[in-house]
Protein backbone atom coordinates (compact mmCIF):
# COMPACT_ATOMS: atom_id res chain seq x y z
CA UNK A 1 0.00 0.00 0.00
CA UNK A 2 1.11 3.65 -0.28
CA UNK A 3 2.18 5.71 2.25
CA UNK A 4 -0.04 8.09 4.10
CA UNK A 5 1.32 11.06 2.19
CA UNK A 6 0.58 9.32 -1.06
CA UNK A 7 -2.96 8.16 -0.59
CA UNK A 8 -4.82 5.92 -2.78
CA UNK A 9 -7.32 7.09 -5.29
CA UNK A 10 -9.21 5.09 -7.91
CA UNK A 11 -11.30 5.55 -10.57
CA UNK A 12 -14.28 3.90 -13.10
CA UNK A 13 -15.05 6.14 -15.73
CA UNK A 14 -17.81 4.09 -18.08
CA UNK A 15 -19.09 6.38 -21.51
CA UNK A 16 -22.48 6.89 -21.13
CA UNK A 17 -23.38 5.27 -24.60
CA UNK A 18 -25.49 2.84 -22.93
CA UNK A 19 -26.45 0.71 -19.96
CA UNK A 20 -24.10 -1.23 -18.12
CA UNK A 21 -23.10 -4.33 -18.99
CA UNK A 22 -21.59 -7.02 -17.51
CA UNK A 23 -17.85 -6.51 -18.86
CA UNK A 24 -18.05 -2.78 -17.44
CA UNK A 25 -19.16 -4.01 -14.19
CA UNK A 26 -16.07 -6.39 -13.90
CA UNK A 27 -13.79 -3.30 -14.68
CA UNK A 28 -15.73 -1.05 -11.86
CA UNK A 29 -15.93 -4.30 -9.18
CA UNK A 30 -12.17 -5.02 -9.58
CA UNK A 31 -11.50 -0.88 -9.45
CA UNK A 32 -13.77 -0.63 -6.18
CA UNK A 33 -12.56 -3.83 -4.49
CA UNK A 34 -8.91 -2.94 -4.83
CA UNK A 35 -9.56 1.04 -3.56
CA UNK A 36 -11.63 -0.54 -0.43
CA UNK A 37 -8.76 -2.85 0.32
CA UNK A 38 -6.28 -0.02 0.37
CA UNK A 39 -8.45 2.20 2.57
CA UNK A 40 -8.60 4.71 -0.26
CA UNK A 41 -10.90 7.31 -2.47
CA UNK A 42 -12.76 5.96 -5.36
CA UNK A 43 -14.10 8.34 -8.08
CA UNK A 44 -16.87 8.18 -10.72
CA UNK A 45 -15.72 10.11 -13.50
CA UNK A 46 -18.97 9.68 -17.02
CA UNK A 47 -16.50 9.50 -19.91
CA UNK A 48 -19.29 11.97 -22.09
CA UNK A 49 -17.01 14.02 -24.08
CA UNK A 50 -17.89 12.20 -27.04
CA UNK A 51 -21.11 13.63 -27.49
CA UNK A 52 -22.20 11.47 -31.35
CA UNK A 53 -21.65 8.53 -29.36
CA UNK A 54 -23.78 9.19 -25.99
CA UNK A 55 -27.16 7.47 -25.34
CA UNK A 56 -30.07 9.47 -23.62
CA UNK A 57 -30.64 8.56 -20.25
CA UNK A 58 -27.32 6.32 -20.14
CA UNK A 59 -25.33 8.09 -17.49
CA UNK A 60 -28.80 8.17 -15.28
CA UNK A 61 -28.51 4.66 -15.81
CA UNK A 62 -25.11 3.90 -15.31
CA UNK A 63 -25.22 5.99 -12.18
CA UNK A 64 -28.18 3.89 -10.65
CA UNK A 65 -27.11 0.38 -11.57
CA UNK A 66 -23.64 1.51 -9.56
CA UNK A 67 -26.23 2.27 -6.35
CA UNK A 68 -27.79 -0.50 -6.52
CA UNK A 69 -24.38 -2.72 -7.01
CA UNK A 70 -23.29 -1.09 -3.67
CA UNK A 71 -20.91 1.07 -5.58
CA UNK A 72 -20.15 4.29 -3.14
CA UNK A 73 -17.89 7.18 -4.79
CA UNK A 74 -16.36 10.03 -3.09
CA UNK A 75 -17.01 13.14 -3.95
CA UNK A 76 -19.45 14.40 -6.76
CA UNK A 77 -19.50 12.53 -10.19
CA UNK A 78 -17.08 13.94 -12.46
CA UNK A 79 -18.11 14.97 -16.41
CA UNK A 80 -15.53 15.19 -19.06
CA UNK A 81 -18.12 17.69 -21.12
CA UNK A 82 -16.88 20.01 -18.39
CA UNK A 83 -13.25 19.59 -19.09
CA UNK A 84 -13.06 20.71 -22.71
CA UNK A 85 -11.63 24.37 -21.95
CA UNK A 86 -8.87 22.47 -19.55
CA UNK A 87 -8.40 19.79 -22.24
CA UNK A 88 -7.68 22.74 -24.64
CA UNK A 89 -4.98 24.53 -22.62
CA UNK A 90 -3.06 21.50 -22.26
CA UNK A 91 -3.32 21.05 -25.79
CA UNK A 92 -2.04 24.69 -26.51
CA UNK A 93 0.97 23.97 -23.91
CA UNK A 94 1.66 20.84 -26.36
CA UNK A 95 1.36 23.46 -29.05
CA UNK A 96 3.80 26.18 -27.97
CA UNK A 97 6.20 23.51 -27.23
CA UNK A 98 6.28 21.91 -30.76
CA UNK A 99 5.31 18.29 -29.71
CA UNK A 100 2.42 18.21 -31.83
CA UNK A 101 1.40 19.05 -35.14
CA UNK A 102 -1.46 19.32 -37.50
CA UNK A 103 -2.79 16.17 -39.76
CA UNK A 104 -4.58 16.31 -42.94
CA UNK A 105 -4.79 12.78 -43.58
CA UNK A 106 -7.94 10.35 -43.53
CA UNK A 107 -8.51 7.52 -42.34
CA UNK A 108 -8.96 5.89 -45.90
CA UNK A 109 -5.39 7.31 -46.75
CA UNK A 110 -4.10 6.10 -43.60
CA UNK A 111 -5.16 2.45 -44.22
CA UNK A 112 -3.72 2.39 -48.00
CA UNK A 113 -0.26 3.15 -46.84
CA UNK A 114 -0.37 1.96 -43.10
CA UNK A 115 1.14 -1.08 -41.49
CA UNK A 116 -0.84 -2.71 -38.16
CA UNK A 117 0.65 -1.93 -35.28
CA UNK A 118 -0.57 -3.24 -31.73
CA UNK A 119 -2.88 -0.42 -31.20
CA UNK A 120 -4.58 -0.29 -34.78
CA UNK A 121 -2.69 1.31 -37.72
CA UNK A 122 0.58 2.95 -37.61
CA UNK A 123 0.67 6.33 -38.69
CA UNK A 124 3.67 6.84 -41.42
CA UNK A 125 4.25 10.06 -39.99
CA UNK A 126 2.97 11.67 -43.31
CA UNK A 127 2.05 14.69 -42.08
CA UNK A 128 5.20 15.44 -39.71
CA UNK A 129 6.80 18.15 -41.49
CA UNK A 130 4.38 19.60 -43.62
CA UNK A 131 3.33 22.47 -41.54
CA UNK A 132 -0.24 22.24 -42.42
CA UNK A 133 -2.30 24.85 -40.83
CA UNK A 134 -5.16 24.30 -38.44
CA UNK A 135 -9.20 23.95 -40.20
CA UNK A 136 -12.27 22.51 -39.39
CA UNK A 137 -11.39 19.17 -40.32
CA UNK A 138 -8.11 18.31 -39.32
CA UNK A 139 -6.86 16.34 -36.57
CA UNK A 140 -3.93 17.20 -34.04
CA UNK A 141 -0.96 14.46 -33.42
CA UNK A 142 1.95 14.44 -30.93
CA UNK A 143 5.00 13.44 -31.93
CA UNK A 144 6.71 10.40 -30.58
CA UNK A 145 10.15 8.89 -30.79
CA UNK A 146 12.28 5.41 -30.19
CA UNK A 147 12.31 5.96 -26.51
CA UNK A 148 11.23 2.79 -24.86
CA UNK A 149 8.24 3.49 -22.77
CA UNK A 150 7.78 0.52 -19.72
CA UNK A 151 5.51 -0.02 -16.97
CA UNK A 152 5.04 -3.01 -14.12
CA UNK A 153 1.29 -3.65 -14.47
CA UNK A 154 -0.17 -5.57 -11.10
CA UNK A 155 -1.73 -7.93 -13.59
CA UNK A 156 0.01 -8.58 -16.85
CA UNK A 157 3.77 -7.59 -15.64
CA UNK A 158 6.75 -5.99 -16.92
CA UNK A 159 5.34 -4.22 -20.43
CA UNK A 160 7.33 -2.08 -22.72
CA UNK A 161 6.77 -0.35 -25.59
CA UNK A 162 8.31 1.85 -28.51
CA UNK A 163 5.91 4.18 -29.84
CA UNK A 164 7.34 5.25 -32.48
CA UNK A 165 7.61 1.84 -34.40
CA UNK A 166 4.71 0.30 -33.16
CA UNK A 167 1.80 2.51 -32.85
CA UNK A 168 3.58 5.76 -34.63
CA UNK A 169 2.55 9.95 -34.13
CA UNK A 170 -1.10 9.26 -32.73
CA UNK A 171 -4.46 11.36 -32.40
CA UNK A 172 -4.80 13.41 -29.27
CA UNK A 173 -7.11 15.59 -31.08
CA UNK A 174 -9.83 14.49 -33.84
CA UNK A 175 -10.70 16.25 -36.82
CA UNK A 176 -14.19 16.77 -35.78
CA UNK A 177 -12.35 18.88 -32.68
CA UNK A 178 -13.28 16.05 -30.07
CA UNK A 179 -10.52 15.37 -27.53
CA UNK A 180 -8.96 12.24 -28.17
CA UNK A 181 -9.12 9.60 -25.11
CA UNK A 182 -5.31 9.26 -25.04
CA UNK A 183 -5.07 12.82 -24.12
CA UNK A 184 -8.66 13.24 -22.31
CA UNK A 185 -7.97 10.46 -20.01
CA UNK A 186 -4.58 11.73 -18.91
CA UNK A 187 -5.37 15.13 -17.91
CA UNK A 188 -8.73 13.80 -16.05
CA UNK A 189 -6.65 11.32 -13.62
CA UNK A 190 -4.05 14.28 -13.25
CA UNK A 191 -6.87 16.93 -12.40
CA UNK A 192 -8.85 13.85 -10.28
CA UNK A 193 -5.16 13.13 -8.75
CA UNK A 194 -5.86 9.57 -9.14
CA UNK A 195 -2.87 7.18 -8.09
CA UNK A 196 -4.32 3.33 -9.56
CA UNK A 197 -5.74 3.00 -12.64
CA UNK A 198 -7.85 -0.69 -12.48
CA UNK A 199 -9.59 -1.27 -15.62
CA UNK A 200 -10.27 -3.81 -18.88
CA UNK A 201 -7.33 -5.00 -20.83
CA UNK A 202 -8.43 -4.01 -24.32
CA UNK A 203 -6.61 -0.43 -22.45
CA UNK A 204 -3.44 -2.17 -21.95
CA UNK A 205 -1.55 -1.55 -25.35
CA UNK A 206 -2.66 2.05 -25.05
CA UNK A 207 -1.22 2.07 -21.37
CA UNK A 208 2.49 3.67 -23.19
CA UNK A 209 0.82 6.43 -25.11
CA UNK A 210 -1.09 7.48 -21.72
CA UNK A 211 2.57 7.65 -19.94
CA UNK A 212 4.48 9.52 -22.63
CA UNK A 213 1.60 11.86 -22.74
CA UNK A 214 1.64 12.62 -19.26
CA UNK A 215 5.64 12.59 -18.53
CA UNK A 216 5.21 15.27 -21.58
CA UNK A 217 3.07 17.25 -19.04
CA UNK A 218 5.22 16.52 -15.73
CA UNK A 219 2.13 14.48 -14.32
CA UNK A 220 3.19 11.37 -12.08
CA UNK A 221 2.97 8.23 -13.09
CA UNK A 222 0.27 6.33 -12.42
CA UNK A 223 -0.01 2.60 -11.12
CA UNK A 224 -1.56 0.52 -13.77
CA UNK A 225 -3.36 -3.07 -13.39
CA UNK A 226 -5.59 -4.31 -16.24
CA UNK A 227 -8.20 -7.06 -15.93
CA UNK A 228 -9.42 -9.83 -18.03
CA UNK A 229 -12.52 -9.12 -21.16
CA UNK A 230 -16.01 -10.65 -20.93
CA UNK A 231 -15.85 -11.70 -23.87
CA UNK A 232 -19.06 -12.95 -26.42
CA UNK A 233 -19.66 -15.80 -27.89
CA UNK A 234 -17.84 -14.69 -31.20
CA UNK A 235 -15.10 -14.28 -29.32
CA UNK A 236 -14.98 -10.38 -29.20
CA UNK A 237 -15.20 -7.60 -25.91
CA UNK A 238 -18.74 -7.02 -25.11
CA UNK A 239 -20.06 -4.05 -26.17
CA UNK A 240 -22.98 -1.42 -24.66
CA UNK A 241 -24.98 -2.84 -27.72
CA UNK A 242 -24.39 -6.37 -26.37
CA UNK A 243 -27.74 -8.06 -25.14
CA UNK A 244 -26.00 -10.93 -24.08
CA UNK A 245 -24.79 -10.16 -20.49
CA UNK A 246 -26.71 -7.09 -18.93
CA UNK A 247 -26.74 -6.76 -15.57
CA UNK A 248 -30.33 -6.39 -13.82
CA UNK A 249 -29.99 -3.53 -10.65
CA UNK A 250 -32.97 -5.42 -8.85
CA UNK A 251 -30.79 -8.42 -8.77
CA UNK A 252 -27.12 -7.24 -7.71
CA UNK A 253 -25.95 -10.04 -5.55
CA UNK A 254 -25.99 -12.60 -8.27
CA UNK A 255 -23.77 -10.55 -10.67
CA UNK A 256 -21.21 -9.49 -7.92
CA UNK A 257 -20.77 -12.91 -7.17
CA UNK A 258 -20.36 -13.69 -10.91
CA UNK A 259 -17.78 -10.71 -10.98
CA UNK A 260 -15.78 -11.81 -8.71
CA UNK A 261 -15.91 -15.75 -9.72
CA UNK A 262 -14.80 -14.33 -13.29
CA UNK A 263 -11.65 -12.21 -11.36
CA UNK A 264 -10.59 -15.30 -10.17
CA UNK A 265 -11.01 -14.86 -6.37
CA UNK A 266 -11.78 -17.26 -3.15
CA UNK A 267 -15.49 -18.48 -2.77
CA UNK A 268 -17.36 -16.19 -0.94
CA UNK A 269 -18.76 -18.01 2.48
CA UNK A 270 -22.74 -19.26 2.28
CA UNK A 271 -23.99 -16.98 4.76
CA UNK A 272 -23.56 -13.78 2.37
CA UNK A 273 -27.55 -12.60 2.01
CA UNK A 274 -27.06 -9.02 0.89
CA UNK A 275 -24.99 -6.96 -1.04
CA UNK A 276 -23.72 -4.66 2.11
CA UNK A 277 -22.61 -8.24 3.71
CA UNK A 278 -20.87 -9.41 0.10
CA UNK A 279 -18.42 -5.67 -0.01
CA UNK A 280 -17.42 -6.97 3.93
CA UNK A 281 -16.37 -9.68 2.52
CA UNK A 282 -14.85 -8.85 -0.60
CA UNK A 283 -12.86 -6.41 0.43
CA UNK A 284 -10.87 -8.23 3.36
CA UNK A 285 -11.07 -11.59 0.50
CA UNK A 286 -10.04 -9.39 -2.84
CA UNK A 287 -6.46 -10.25 -3.72
CA UNK A 288 -5.26 -8.37 -7.36
CA UNK A 289 -2.80 -11.41 -7.23
CA UNK A 290 -5.87 -13.51 -8.16
CA UNK A 291 -7.19 -11.95 -10.86
CA UNK A 292 -5.81 -13.81 -14.14
CA UNK A 293 -3.83 -12.36 -16.98
CA UNK A 294 -6.07 -13.32 -19.72
CA UNK A 295 -6.04 -11.24 -22.83
CA UNK A 296 -7.60 -12.25 -25.95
Amino acid sequence: MRQSNHPYIGRFAPSPSGDLHFGSLVSAFASYADARQHFGQWILRIDDIDQPRTKSGAAESIIHTLNAFGFKWNNSIQWQSERISQYEQVIQELKDRNAVYICACSRKEISKIAASGVDGMIYPGTCRDQGHKENSSRAIRIRTNSERIYFSDRVFGHFEQNLETLSGDFIIRRADKITAYQLAVVVDDYLDQVSHVVRGADLLMSTCKQIYLGGLLGYPTLDFAHTPLVINKSGKKLSKSDRAFPVNPDTPLTALIAAWRFLGQQDITPHVQTVEEFWDEATTKWSIQKVPADYP
